[in-house]
């Protein structure tokens, strides 16, 4: 199911991270999930794809996701 708003978003992601790491996981889930309509496990897909697109401009820090700009 695609998620409207950050608030929206499974807990373990909202509580992990940032607010704009947040926007780039839903818009990617959002899109993936859109764009993956026959796939049987397309939420699972999705959320594989969000997550990957979050590691792209976030990198763990410890316990806290950074951008990698911030990180370097």
């Amino acid at each position: 199911m695609p998620y409207a708003t950050s608030a929206d978003l499974p807990p373990r992601v909202r509580s992990h991270l940032p607010p704009h790491a947040q926007d780039v996981y839903r818009a990617a889930f959002n899109h993936a999930f859109a764009a993956h309509l026959d796939d049987p496990r397309r939420e699972e897909a999705a959320h594989r794809i969000a997550w990957a697109a979050v590691k792209r401009s976030y990198v763990k820090v410890g316990d806290d996701w950074v951008a990698r700009s911030e990180a370097m």
